[in-house]
């Protein structure tokens, strides 16, 4: 079969969905692998370190995509290269498919058995291939630093002839994936770290973390199946926000992390909140790019509001882009290599897996996610 690896083309994408250490384990599968060009501009890899783990290199982009039976990549396909893929490949990237329908009816419409890495289960077995958690573990420890680095003070306590140092207080609301690793960077650094979730099953990792766990009533709540916090109701949200307004206001940072997958993240801290908190601190907002849990934060830009600084993240993995890449890639060498055929040589889309049946969106062209084709009407 042949593997091709387009060059990352969305702006401000500084990751890449293959590294030469990587590609050499996808050559030993006895796959074909393509990238194009300059693959690796943006984490300074040459393409000659590409071919000597075994790949092809290609200037002639549309081509490869024509020919390809499996295209792996990062961002979602543009729709013009949906088109010009060939009937029957097999697309595997992130998607977004809950708030872009259009790109998946595309993809159905031209025949590609499209895998949604964001949809990958969160089970013991999927662990390796969970991008959505590789790339929030490096988020969260990016969040702490963009926030050290602006805070007007230090982060950990010091003590010298010309007096004592009190150490930064960290509030993190969240604790996934990227919340625990933004308490455990915070933690590092000196900080004094406090952390709050719906989920009260979560507190025994936070305090493991050294962190203390913000107890607020809210009744009954708890996480899905795969993990994820449930949603809360209005009531509970005000309950939330009420509990946090007092930990927001004696902390010097505060890094929110709440979201909802396929839903538009909750606004957790609201301008009051900010306007209480003390000139100097510094907020990051980690779900702005999926409607921001602090009100008037915008994505990939710094809002300054009554002395607080408000950071709008922005594709947090993508500041350290070879770690990332990296870590992501190995998602997607572990997903082919799961369903690899070592002895056909071939990737076996096997729909009865519960893998597969839980991220495949479209195949034979037609939407086959009943979540999606539900959304989709």
């Amino acid at each position: 079969m042949e593997l091709f690896f387009p060059k990352e083309i969305r702006e401000g994408e500084t990751r890449v969905p293959l590294v030469p250490s990587i590609a050499s384990k996808f050559s030993a599968l006895g796959a074909e692998i393509t990238v194009e060009a300059g693959f690796g501009a943006s984490v300074k890899i040459a393409d000659s370190e590409y071919e000597k783990a075994g790949c092809k290199i290609t200037p002639d982009r549309k081509s490869a995509l024509a020919k390809a039976d499996i295209i792996l990549r990062l961002s979602p396909p543009p729709g013009e290269e949906i088109s010009a893929t060939k009937k029957g490949a097999i697309h595997i990237s992130y998607l977004d498919p809950f708030f872009n329908l259009e790109r998946v009816k595309k993809l159905a419409k031209a025949g590609a058995s499209a895998i949604c890495m964001e949809m990958i289960p969160r089970t013991t077995i999927a662990q390796k291939m969970d991008a959505l958690s590789s790339q929030a573990n490096l988020a969260g420890y990016v969040a702490v630093l963009q926030a050290v680095n602006k805070l007007d003070k230090i982060a950990p306590m010091m003590m010298t002839p010309a007096g004592t140092l009190s150490p930064a207080k960290v509030f993190i609301i969240g604790a996934g994936v990227a919340g625990l690793q933004a308490i455990a960077t915070a933690k590092r650094l000196g900080a004094r770290v406090e952390a709050f979730d719906t989920r009260p099953v979560v507190e025994e990792q936070v305090c493991s973390l050294g962190a203390k766990f913000l107890k607020i009533d809210l009744g009954e709540t708890g996480q899905t199946d795969g993990g994820y916090a449930k949603e809360l109701t209005p009531e509970q949200l005000e309950l939330q926000r009420q509990g946090m307004a007092k930990a927001c206001a004696q902390a010097d940072i505060v890094i929110t992390t709440a979201q909802l997958f396929g839903r538009k993240a909750p606004v957790l801290i609201k301008s009051d909140v900010i306007d209480g908190m003390m000139p100097g601190s510094v907020v990051v907002d980690m779900a702005a790019e999926t409607g921001g849990n602090v009100e008037g934060s915008k994505p990939g830009e710094e809002v300054v509001q009554n002395g607080v600084t408000i950071i709008g993240a922005s594709n947090l993995a993508g500041c350290v882009p070879l770690d990332a890449s990296q870590m992501y890639a190995s998602n997607l060498f572990n997903f082919v290599d799961h369903f690899w055929d070592k002895e056909a040589k071939t990737f076996n889309l096997n729909r009865e897996d519960e893998i597969i049946a839980g991220s495949l969106l479209t195949h034979d062209g037609e939407i086959v996610n009943e979540t999606i084709k539900e959304k989709a009407g």
